[in-house]
C-alpha cells in the first residue's frame, strides 16, 4: 500500500469534515438571529385587521433541528390556513434565508432576508395556486408577539393583503417582564430543563433537548467554549 496515498486520503477526509462542520456553525450561527421565534405560540388570524369577519384560530410550536443534514428552525401549526409547517434554513451568514411551506402535500419555498429592524421578508421562488407570493414576520411586543403576514401578488411591485396571524407567546404573560435562562445549546431562551453530571442546565426547545441528549459532554463542552470565547471578547472591550 502506498502510505503516502493513504496519508493524502486521510488528511482530504479531515479537511472536508472540517469545511462541512464550518459551513453548518455559519448557518446555525445565521439562524440565531431568528432565536425568538422558538417556542409555543397561541394566534388568531385575521383577513383585515380590527374584523372579526373570517377570523380563525392557530397555534404553533417553533423548535430547532439539529440532527438534520441542513441546520433549521422549523414552525409547525398543524391546523393553520395556509402551512402546516414553515421550515427556515439560513443560505448564508448574511441574513439570507429559505423557508419551505407544506400545503397538504405541496411544499412550497420562498427566499428572503431579514431587513435592519428584524422583519423577515420572504418571496415566493415559484408561483403556485393558492399559495401566499409573500410573507412577512416580526416580533413586536419584546418577543412576547409573533406577526407574520400573507400576501399575493397583483402586480409586478404591488401585493395585496390575504391574511395576518398575530400570535402570542405562551406563558409569556403578556405584558410582564421575562426572565431570562441561556439555552446551552444556542443561546437562546431556556424553558427546558436538562442534566448534566448531577447540574441541572436549560434548552429552549424539543430539537435542543435532542441534540443534547444525543451526547450531553459535547454540548456542554459547546457551551462552555462559547462562554469562554465571550468572556475573551469582553475582557478586550
Amino acid at each position: 500500500m502506498d502510505y503516502r496515498l493513504l496519508i493524502c486520503l486521510v488528511i482530504s477526509l479531515f479537511l472536508a469534515d472540517g469545511n462541512a462542520r464550518s459551513k453548518t456553525d455559519a448557518h446555525r450561527e445565521s439562524l440565531s438571529r431568528l432565536q425568538s421565534y422558538v417556542g409555543q405560540w397561541r394566534g388568531v388570524g385575521q383577513v383585515r385587521r380590527g374584523s372579526t369577519i373570517g377570523a380563525w384560530s392557530e397555534q404553533a410550536a417553533c423548535a430547532w433541528d439539529l440532527t438534520s443534514k441542513q441546520v433549521s428552525l422549523e414552525l409547525n401549526s398543524p391546523k393553520a390556513k395556509y402551512f402546516s409547517s414553515m421550515r427556515f434554513m439560513a443560505t448564508d451568514k448574511s441574513g439570507n434565508y429559505k423557508m419551505a411551506g407544506q400545503r397538504e402535500s405541496e411544499r412550497v419555498t420562498y427566499s428572503g432576508s431579514l431587513d435592519d429592524s428584524g422583519s423577515l421578508t420572504l418571496r415566493i421562488d415559484k408561483a403556485s395556486p393558492g399559495a401566499p407570493d409573500r410573507l412577512k414576520l416580526r416580533l413586536v411586543a419584546k418577543g412576547k408577539r409573533l406577526l407574520v403576514l400573507y400576501e399575493k401578488k397583483i402586480a409586478e411591485t404591488r401585493y395585496t393583503r390575504l391574511g395576518e396571524v398575530g400570535f402570542t407567546r405562551k406563558g409569556s404573560g403578556f405584558g410582564s417582564g421575562i426572565s431570562y435562562v441561556e439555552c446551552v445549546v444556542t443561546g437562546g431562551e431556556g424553558t427546558i430543563p436538562v442534566k448534566f453530571e448531577g447540574k441541572t442546565y436549560y434548552v429552549c426547545c424539543t430539537g435542543c433537548k435532542e441534540y443534547f441528549d444525543d451526547d450531553p459532554a459535547k454540548a456542554m463542552a459547546e457551551y462552555h467554549e462559547r462562554v469562554a470565547e465571550r468572556k475573551a471578547k469582553a475582557a478586550k472591550k
